[in-house]
């Protein structure tokens, strides 16, 4: 079923939420020790025919292959905690794990010294071959969506910025809209905004990854009574008016079942770029 034309909808797998079923695990795939190759992940898209859209995406901008990478030995540096090849925020700030390359023949005992044993490890934008001992936890199938030239961006009027004093009333926004992972401080990883009514937070968006050119748009949650008011759509105008104001292009990501939520960025202006999993795997 695909959005009204007059407005995409007010919920958003930004991140998407684990199928942690038998079957969704299988995807992540035993990795063959005399192999030290990573397996492609999804090949870049975004022609009209993917999309449906006007505007065809080009696919290039190697940052976006990697974002979690590019952000954490960037922008977000001084959140960053591992090592030369392995890059982790803080728990209680996201989940995301950069790789610098999944085919490096180090990349799995720098894993280790990251996150000890028996960890679970976030994987995105990357469908590596797992060692013996290393088990799949669940893997979801997502999109990646990018600015095209038909986004037109605006600020809101009642837009209101949210920080460290608002951190309670967002966790407890996620709690009941369930846009994806959202964490005590995950605020902190950019510019996050929200609509009050009534002195009730009932709607957000923000800025979560941040790969060099890009920042990435998430968090995207609407309140159950107060949907079907365009809310969330004027918040994702917000965050990309002041994305774009920095010079940076404004990307999603959102599970590839939520055809609803794509068919209305896709409306506002973003198309498909590329396709991808997004999942876990466990350390032995």
């Amino acid at each position: 079923m695909t959005a009204p034309p007059d407005e995409p909808p007010d919920e958003d797998l930004s991140m998407p939420l684990p199928d942690t079923s038998p079957a969704a695990a299988l995807h992540v795939r035993a990795r063959d020790p005399e192999n030290l190759t990573t397996a492609p992940s999804a090949a870049p898209s975004g022609t009209e025919a993917d999309t449906g859209t006007e505007s065809a995406v080009d696919a290039g901008d190697a940052v976006l292959d990697n974002p979690a990478w590019s952000s954490l030995s960037g922008h977000h540096r001084s959140l960053a905690e591992g090592n030369e090849h392995v890059l982790r925020y803080p728990e209680d700030v996201s989940p995301f794990v950069g790789v610098r390359d999944w085919g490096h023949p180090d990349v799995w005992d720098a894993i280790l010294e990251v996150f000890g044993h028996g960890a679970e490890v976030s994987v995105s934008h990357a469908d590596p071959l797992l060692p013996e001992g290393w088990t799949p936890v669940f893997s979801v199938p997502g999109v990646q969506l990018v600015q095209t030239s038909r986004l037109v961006p605006r600020p809101d009027e009642e837009a209101v910025e949210l920080g460290a004093a608002d951190s309670a009333a967002m966790n407890a926004l996620v709690e009941r809209t369930k846009p994806g992972p959202f964490r005590s401080r995950t605020h902190e990883l950019g510019r996050y905004v929200g609509i009050r009514r009534d002195g009730e937070l009932i709607a957000m968006a923000g800025e979560r990854l941040h790969p060099a050119g890009w920042t990435e748009i998430s968090a995207v949650a609407v309140d159950e009574r107060h949907r079907r008011q365009g809310l969330a759509s004027r918040l994702v105008l917000d965050v990309a008016f002041h994305i774009q104001q920095r010079g940076d292009r404004a990307l999603m990501h959102a599970s590839a079942a939520n055809t609803s939520a794509i068919a209305g960025y896709e409306k506002l202006g973003f198309a498909l770029r590329r396709r991808l999993e997004f999942g876990a795997v466990r350390t032995p």
